[in-house]
């Protein structure tokens, strides 16, 4: 199935996948390939619709608690955006040693990984998939990661770059973080996984028997924490990875202009939702490509495709520019409001009001290097479900923008604060 086809860029589609959320479906299923996962991740990331609104979609239909799985993998997204606005750019760099010097790893994805010829059926399918669908189910994800760094000795961040530019679904925290968790550099030892593995999660066309992930988990081990690659054999045929590019399909240069004199909502590509209904009357929706970003992370034709849709569907205006057009162009208008987001804060003009993110939990001040720490502060005290901050906002904001109807949250006790564990952590 094709992207577009599998992801429909509207949000209606999005609100769709919310309301088929099947949360005991997922938790006891969502490490297999062809489990109940939801594939909201896509209209995440691209702000269609944010955790709160996802939780209040599926709490007012089953009963939930904080501790519930479901709830507990949505925290895994809000933890890697925490870990982002804490430590910037540095999450583009290893966050701590991994199990051999940065200087034994690669820094180019070799050819047979990049064309799915490694003769290694669980790695070749999954890019396959990847260019297929711009979707990879997390399990997959986890496997190509360990086994272009553990196994290939290439940089976890090599493969986090090539990885991103092909995702409908490419945040650069949850990405980037998650390929350090593999690698070990975010976590307390590297993610390792052999042919068993993917035998009991994935469907019979990934299994790999016989090839060199068919071994135990001890060799697999020693193999990481040795500096030298295994050999490879790749096979003759594969197949093209797709094009990536920086140019978004449409967007003129910034003009003072259009906007001289005008309120503006700024729309840009993690921005997608419906504009907040608190807006000045008369409040002009400008959708800007930042093209500083762009260019430092191409995207596949796919996902400009997946966003341009959506953004053709707020705003008739499109302007592709810097940083600098953007100020030059805006200076012009009365007031500006965007949405915040790490993406793009850096790039925002000083007289642009940016609006703080809907979270679900609450903020936790100081940075914390574990998943773990990170939940036992972001969930203490909370007695149920709906104490939840980003819910009871939704609560707060009333019908200004609320998706889901939040009186409708099924209240239920919460569990004790001690199982977070994010050994062998999958997500939606």
């Amino acid at each position: 199935m094709k992207p577009l086809e599998l992801f429909p860029p509207t949000l209606e589609a999005a609100r769709a996948r919310i309301a088929a959320v099947r949360p005991a479906d997922y938790a006891r299923s969502r490490n297999a390939l062809e489990g109940a996962v939801t594939r909201l991740s896509p209209y995440i990331t691209h702000g269609f619709v944010s955790l709160p609104e996802v939780l209040a979609g599926v709490a007012a239909r089953y009963r939930l608690d904080v501790q519930h799985k479901f709830v507990f993998e949505l925290g895994w997204r809000e933890y890697f955006h925490h870990v982002w606005q804490h430590r910037g750019e540095r999450i583009l760099h290893s966050l701590q040693g991994g199990p051999l010097p940065e200087r034994v790893y690669a820094r180019e994805m070799p050819a047979d990984i990049r064309q799915a010829r490694t003769g290694v059926t669980a790695i070749d399918q999954a890019v396959r998939a990847l260019y297929t669908t711009g979707y990879l189910h997390n399990h997959a994800r986890m496997w190509l990661a360990s086994y272009v760094v553990h196994l290939r000795k290439v940089h976890w961040r090599a493969g986090a770059d090539w990885m991103v530019a092909h995702l409908l679904d490419g945040d650069l925290a949850s990405n980037h973080l998650s390929w350090q968790w593999v690698a070990g550099t975010g976590s307390h030892k590297p993610y390792l996984f052999n042919a068993d593995n993917v035998a009991r999660y994935a469907p019979l066309s990934w299994h790999s028997a016989g090839s060199m992930i068919d071994t135990s988990y001890e060799a697999l081990d020693a193999i990481a924490r040795s500096p030298r690659p295994i050999s490879v054999r790749p096979l003759d045929e594969g197949v093209d990875e797709p094009q990536s590019s920086s140019q978004p399909p449409h967007g003129a240069a910034p003009e003072a202009a259009d906007v001289g004199g005008r309120d503006v909502w700024l729309i840009h590509p993690w921005a997608l939702g419906e504009p907040p209904a608190d807006l000045a009357a008369g409040c002009l929706n400008v959708a800007w490509w930042p093209s500083e970003h762009h260019a430092a992370w191409p995207w596949g034709a796919a996902r400009w495709c997946f966003v341009a849709a959506r953004m053709s569907a707020l705003a008739k205006l499109q302007w592709h520019g810097s940083h600098q057009q953007l100020a030059q162009a805006l200076a012009a208008a009365r007031s500006v409001h965007t949405p915040a987001d790490e993406h793009v804060g850096a790039l925002l003009p000083p007289d642009v009001n940016p609006r703080p993110a809907l979270r679900l939990f609450a903020e936790v001040d100081r940075p914390c290097a574990s998943f773990s720490a990170w939940w036992n502060l972001a969930t203490r005290g909370l007695r149920q479900l709906s104490d939840l901050p980003g819910l009871q906002a939704l609560v707060e904001r009333g019908s200004a923008g609320a998706l889901f109807d939040p009186a409708a949250i099924v209240v239920t006790p919460t569990l004790a604060n001690d199982s977070a564990d994010c050994s062998g952590r999958t997500s939606s």
